[in-house]
């Protein structure tokens, strides 16, 4: 059943104090937000709180450990009264489940292909994703196109993964219509920067259950890609699920069990 609602979720936004190099704390959303009807947000931490980007070779640290830890229980901690904030749990090498609260609402897992790698062969990746999978959080994954196909059809089957950009930065929106993997109804896709002309595709192909507006904040506008989804002229039904009903669709299957 389609959850229909009026109020427009983002289900992605980064989000952070940390990270300085531009702005991305929940006053700079709110900012920008302003004026739309955009009443929840699914917040991520920015890649910066999470890791060195800059730097292949990356080594992990208790410095850089904290910092992870810091700033996941910063999006834990924001309870404003202008929106619902959904924060994410941004996983990296360490896979520190253990920090999964009742709270959390999805799981990021990002990297472009030229940042640090995942260590996919390490004995506690597996162990990280069964605990994903108990709890049946949706996974943001953002990866390079074989990553991608190994965490959906080997490492992580079954749980629920949105591709964030209908594809963009995860070998591009045909390459994964060509694997199959937008048909499969594990496998949902963001909005978030994505082109029109893809957005209306994908709905063409696939239907509108498993796409949701995104913004990609602060590399994308909220106010901005609102209107971009809007100006697609879509039936009510429709837009009233991809701009919300679909999301909170996705939340009502967590199990929030400890």
């Amino acid at each position: 059943m389609i959850q229909a609602t009026s109020t427009v979720i983002d289900s992605h936004a980064h989000c952070g104090v940390i990270d300085r190099s531009m702005p991305q704390s929940y006053e700079d959303y709110i900012r920008d937000a302003g004026g739309t009807n955009i009443g929840g947000v699914a917040f991520f931490s920015p890649v910066m709180e999470i890791y060195d980007r800059y730097d292949f070779h990356f080594t992990d640290s208790p410095e850089w450990r904290r910092r992870r830890q810091q700033s996941n229980a910063y999006l834990l901690s924001l309870k404003p009264k202008e929106l619902t904030v959904y924060p994410y749990f941004f996983i990296w090498n360490d896979f520190a489940v253990d920090q999964l609260k009742a709270s959390h609402c999805g799981v990021k897992w990002h990297r472009h292909d030229n940042e640090p790698v995942y260590c996919y062969d390490d004995p506690q990746c597996p162990s990280a994703i069964g605990e994903i999978r108990r709890r049946n959080l949706p996974v943001v994954l953002e990866e390079e196109f074989g990553n991608t196909l190994r965490f959906i059809r080997e490492l992580a089957v079954g749980v629920r993964v949105i591709i964030p950009h209908l594809g963009m930065l995860n070998g591009g929106f045909r390459a994964i219509a060509e694997a199959g993997l937008w048909e499969l109804d594990n496998v949902w896709g963001d909005t978030a920067l994505a082109s029109p002309t893809e957005i209306r595709e994908y709905l063409r192909r696939y239907g509108h259950r498993r796409l949701m507006f995104g913004s990609d904040f602060p590399f994308g506008s909220p106010a901005s890609e609102l209107r971009k989804v809007k100006s697609l002229g879509l039936d009510p039904e429709l837009a009233s699920a991809i701009l919300g009903g679909n999301f909170l669709r996705l939340q009502s299957n967590i199990n929030r069990e400890p």
